[in-house]
This record gives structure tokens, C-alpha cells and sequence, in this order.
């Protein structure tokens, strides 16, 4: 007999057969605007600036790469103040590509008499033909709105000049694209 007291207590809650709906009234739902935020962004890339808008970087011809740091700071439009956490996205004009031999590491260890020696010299191979960006992809703002990124063009791109885009934005901008270029001296 209590076996079945579940299954009846199953049968005594009602259930309804009908749906009743009430009418929305239309004059009462209120409408936002989408808001939209402009953000600015003041590219300061800690580089000279020519007469024709040209940045320039001077190629050190010891190392392979040059590395550089751009930086620049993002603004809101309605506050003046700085935009925390935007992401910047980034794109160069240059790459260059990797032959077989990326490069080596060396073992090192110590002998018995407690002396470091080199032991084993190993080659990381297997990258014929990858690209390597001279730009890093992405970056997000600082609590002061400042926003950095590194390059590292190759000795063999002296001469050229490299178009670096940026593009800004966020949840509630729409996302904003610019450029520089930089003589690569």
C-alpha cells in the first residue's frame, strides 16, 4: 500500500489544460538605445617624425632584430579619461621567414669535481618556411589608458618602410582602425 502513495499523490496535483496569456500592452515597454561609445587613441611610438608624417627607426646591425616598443594612450570621448582593459589589435606590413635552423641549445652540467662543462649541443630544426611577424597581435590598456606593443624588424629590411595598423574598440565602440609608417634606417 505505500509503494503506490507516491504514484497517487502523482495523480492528486492538478494539472491545467488551459493557457491563459495576458496582453502585453505596447505603450509600456520601454526602448533603449544602443550606446555607443567613441574612444580615442594617440599613437606615441617613441620614434623621430619627418616633415612627411614618416616615423624612424635606426636598424642596430649587430643583432638580428630590433626591438622597439610603440605606445600610445586610448581616450573616452564623453569623459576625456582613460579607457581601461581596450584591446588593440595589431598588424604589420613585414614578416620574414625562418629557415631550417631556428637555433641550438646547450647542455650543460658538472663534472665530479664540481666543474660546469658543455656536454651536448642540440639544433632546433623543422621551421623551413614559417613567417614570423615583426609585430605582436594584441594588446589591452593599462589603468592610465596606455597601450604598448613590441616590433622587431630584421637587418635585411633596411631601406624598406613598415606600415604598422592598429584597431581599437570594445563592447560598446565600434572598432576604429589607423596607421603608421616607419623607415626602417
Amino acid at each position: 500500500m505505500f509503494r503506490y502513495i507516491p504514484i497517487l499523490f502523482l495523480f492528486l496535483i492538478g494539472c491545467e489544460d488551459t493557457l491563459y496569456l495576458e496582453p502585453i500592452d505596447e505603450s509600456t515597454i520601454q526602448t533603449e538605445e544602443p550606446r555607443v561609445d567613441v574612444y580615442y587613441f594617440d599613437e606615441q611610438p617613441n620614434l623621430s617624425l619627418d616633415d612627411n608624417g614618416y616615423y624612424h627607426l635606426n636598424v642596430d646591425m649587430n643583432n638580428w632584430q630590433t626591438l622597439h616598443r610603440l605606445t600610445g594612450f586610448i581616450t573616452d570621448s564623453a569623459s576625456t579619461g582613460p579607457v581601461v582593459n581596450c584591446r588593440v589589435e595589431w598588424t604589420s606590413s613585414h614578416y620574414w621567414v625562418l629557415d631550417d635552423t631556428l637555433g641550438y641549445w646547450v647542455r650543460q652540467g658538472l663534472t665530479d669535481d664540481l666543474e660546469w662543462v658543455s656536454y651536448d649541443t642540440s639544433h632546433v630544426i623543422g621551421f623551413d618556411g614559417m613567417e614570423v611577424p615583426t609585430i605582436n597581435p594584441a594588446s589591452y590598456s593599462n589603468s592610465d589608458g596606455e597601450v604598448n606593443t613590441m616590433i622587431a624588424p630584421v637587418q635585411n629590411m633596411v631601406g624598406d618602410t613598415m606600415t604598422i595598423w592598429y584597431s581599437w574598440g570594445g563592447w560598446y565602440t565600434s572598432w576604429e582602425t589607423d596607421s603608421i609608417k616607419i623607415v626602417l634606417n
